[in-house]
This record gives structure tokens, sequence and C-alpha cells, in this order.
């Protein structure tokens, strides 16, 4: 049955569900709360993943998903907090009914001035329902502007990026991709400037003729068909714009506490690489088993190393196959398979046509060698030869694993740097790759004492105890 939302039973019904949507407000609330709280560590911990290894896309993805959750987190928390008081409100107005400022016995100065700020207190309670009906309101609203600011922003990205990938090689396409972004960024512009304005450049009708296109074109991409509505009906209410104005300072306020850090000393953890005199947890497997954890470029297991080879676990990045693809042009594939792609289409592709052309086939031997010509591994001033070959870790993540002979070092404290391509920002912006330390690892060599089953020690001229 379609309901006819001007008829008199659906007015009713709407109504009734307004005096009791406290009820599902409490109850939507609590449910988010429990399922924000379990979603915030996973999503940190892919945000960390993915700027380790340089997944800038799925990065700002998660990274919006965080600011939403925090900004859902912050709004539904204050919404309990505001409905749990003024149910106690109401308990209270059950028991004692309204405020008697007779009984209070003030003063004639007193008593007129809490007349006037304080008042009725049923005013209050009403006061209180307003603030909780249009915060819970204002939460989800908040969420599809992150949501449609986040598409606003990264679709152009990715639309001039294949207007200048398809053309690269025309001369036009240059022109045609930072016409177009200077354009786009102009009409966004202009619609950031309305929204700050709450519709100021809807209300002259010149400037509503010309805008309306581009609020048309940003509608479209930023969702609003989704929420509108919402939006115009949160506009025409006074109370509540003055509510989302004075939510706006708060948010910047939490971003820069959530900001703060204290630091402990002027020298201890001043900086998060391990060197000769320091040691991070990021480079040692044992200590980056936990989920928050990752290790960063390279990674050995433990700080003290018992057995008589060492295991050497080499990270990978896009950075460092960009730089040996810039030292062997040769390696280079002629279309880059990097990023994202449809398994669909792949396997489709590969099922046609299983005869790859001898330009795509990929040298994996002739990879694997030119890595391990890049990297140059040594134990304090002892090279070893870099015989590294491709693995993924406990967490899988690919990267290049190898193990070092270290039976002949002696016992105590050494130092394990790895060397290989790094990019350098050149004084005219130009970035060059060039050879320098990647990592520098310390670590401290116990070989363990191999006990022997039965075998009794020499204990030389000490007597043993008699029975």
């Amino acid at each position: 049955m379609r309901n006819d939302y001007q008829g008199k039973a659906f007015q009713k019904w709407l109504n009734k569900l307004q005096r009791e949507s406290w009820q599902l407000e409490l109850i939507i609330s609590g449910f988010a709360l429990y399922g924000l709280f379990q979603a915030l560590d996973p999503i940190k911990e892919r945000m960390a993943l993915n700027s380790l290894n340089g997944e800038t896309a799925f990065f700002q993805l998660w990274f919006i998903t965080w600011i939403a959750l925090y900004i859902l987190l912050f709004n539904l928390m204050l919404h309990v907090l505001l409905r749990g008081l003024w149910i106690g409100a109401i308990g209270l107005r059950y028991v004692s009914g309204d405020i008697d400022y007779k009984a209070l016995d003030y003063s004639p100065r007193f008593t007129s001035f809490l007349k006037q700020k304080v008042g009725s207190f049923d005013r209050y309670i009403a006061q209180l329902e307003n603030y909780c009906s249009i915060l819970f309101a204002l939460s989800f609203l908040l969420i599809f502007y992150v949501i449609g600011g986040f598409i606003a922003l990264t679709v152009p990205v990715f639309l001039i990026d294949s207007i200048y990938g398809v053309s690269e090689n025309y001369a036009w396409g240059k022109y045609v991709a930072v016409t177009f972004a200077v354009i786009y960024l102009l009409a966004l512009i202009i619609v950031f400037i309305d929204f700050l304005g709450q519709g100021i450049l809807k209300r002259k009708k010149w400037v509503s003729k010309i805008y309306f296109p581009i609020y048309r074109v940003f509608g479209f991409l930023t969702l609003s068909f989704l929420y509108r509505p919402l939006v115009y009906n949160f506009l025409d209410n006074r109370f509540g714009r003055r509510l989302g104005l004075f939510l706006t300072p708060i948010y910047l306020v939490i971003v820069y506490i959530s900001s703060l850090e204290y630091r402990t000393s002027n020298f201890l953890g001043a900086s998060n690489e391990s060197s000769e005199l320091q040691i991070t947890r990021n480079h040692y497997e044992n200590l980056s088993e936990k989920e928050d954890t990752y290790i960063r470029i390279a990674a050995i297991p433990a700080k003290v190393i018992e057995k008589k080879h060492l295991k050497v676990f080499l990270l990978y990045s896009k950075e460092m196959e960009d730089g040996l693809f810039e030292q062997n042009p040769h390696l280079e594939p002629a279309k880059d398979q990097r990023g994202f792609r449809s398994r669909i289409m792949f396997d489709f592709k590969m099922g046609r046509d299983e005869a790859l052309n001898v330009k795509d086939t990929l040298d994996f031997s002739s990879y694997m060698t030119a890595v391990n010509q890049l990297y140059t591994l040594k134990i304090d001033s002892l090279s070893y030869p870099s015989q590294f070959v491709a693995s993924t870790n406990a967490k899988n993540r690919l990267g290049f694993e190898t193990y070092l002979n270290v039976k002949d070092l002696r016992e105590g404290k050494h130092v394990l740097t790895i060397s290989g391509p790094a990019k350098e920002i050149r004084a005219n912006s130009q970035t060059k790759t060039t050879q320098k330390i990647l990592v520098t690892i310390p670590f401290w060599y116990f070989p363990q004492t191999v006990q022997i089953p039965g075998h009794v020690p020499n204990l030389g001229k000490a007597k043993l105890p008699k029975e």
C-alpha cells in the first residue's frame, strides 16, 4: 500500500513517531556507538598499512572514513549524554513539577534574574528535546557531507589523470588536462562559497542563473539527492543553523587535541628511525607481531640473535621498483600492471589469448638479479653478498628475504646496514634516484649453546657429590 503523505492517517502516524522518536534515537545511537568503537582500530591499521605500502588511493579512502567515524562518534556520544539529561529532567518533573521560585525564597534581584534566564522547567525540557533531535539528524548529515566532499575532490583527480594518460603522446593532452583542472577548481570554490554562506548564491536572481548549472553538476557528484531534503529542512530552522555553527569550532578543537602528544625527553624518542644508538619496534619481527605495528623498510627476527644465521626481510615498495626501472630501463614493462585492475577482465584476456607477446612478458629472473645488484648488506664493516628472493612476511606483505651467515661474528653488539636506491629532491624540484643507506638496525649476537642429550660436561677437578 502506497503511503499518502498528505493524508490524515499518514500525518497522524508521523506525529506519533515524532513523539516516540527518542526511543529509536537511543537504540540507533547505542548500536552505532558499539559498532564505531569496534571499527576504529581496524581502520587505523588499514590506514597505517596503506601508508607504508604507498597505496595513496586506499589511504585517502580510509582516512576519510576515519574522519567520518570520529565525527559520528562525537555527535552520538553528545546525543546520548543530552538524551540522558532529558530523561532525567522528565523524571524530576514527575516528582517535583515546575520550578517554584517562591519556595526558594531568594531576594527579588536573584528571583527576577533566574525567572528571566532559567524560566520554566518545561521550557528547559523542550530545549533539550530540540538539541537532541537536531543533533541526531546533524550527525548523519555531516557523514554525507564528508562523503560528498571526498567524491568532489577525488573524482576530478582520476579524470585529469585519465585524460593526461590517454593523450600523453599528443601535445594537446597536457593543455586539455590543465584547462579542465582550472575550470573544475574554480567551480569547486564557487560551490564551497555557497556552502559556507548557507545558500548565498541562490538568493540573487542573476547570480542564481549562472550558479544553477554548477549546482546541478556538483549535486550529482556529491550524491546530494540522497540528503537534500534534510539539508534544506535543517537550514530553514534558525535553532539548527546556530547549533551547526556552534559545533564547527568544536570539531576543529577535537582535531587539534587528537594531534597532541607528550614528549618525555629532549633526546630520547626524538626520532622514529633505528640507528646505531637507538632501537625502534618497526625493524624487529618479534616486536612487530601486534596488529597495529608494521615493518618499515626492513626487519630482522629479534634484537638478540642466538642462531648462526641472520634472516633479513626487505620490504617492497612502489618507489623501490621505480628506482629499479630507472637504473634498468630494459626491465620496465610496456604497460604498467600496478594499481587497480579487474580480475575478471584479466582472466578473460588470459583465457582468450594465452600466448603473450614477448614485449609484454615480465622477465622475473632478470628482475631479481637487478634487485640483488642494487642492494648491499653490511654487518659492521663486513659486506655480505645480496641473495634476496621474493617472499612475504607473517602479515602477508610483499618483500625480499635472505639469510646471512653470522657464525664467525664475535659475541656482542653489531649493526646491520642496508644500502639501496632512494629518491632525492633537488633544488629545482627534480627528483633523482641515488644510492644511500636505507636502514640501520642494531642487534646483539649471542649464539645458543647446544646441549647434546646424554653428554656429561667435563667438570675438570671438581668432585661429584657422594651418594
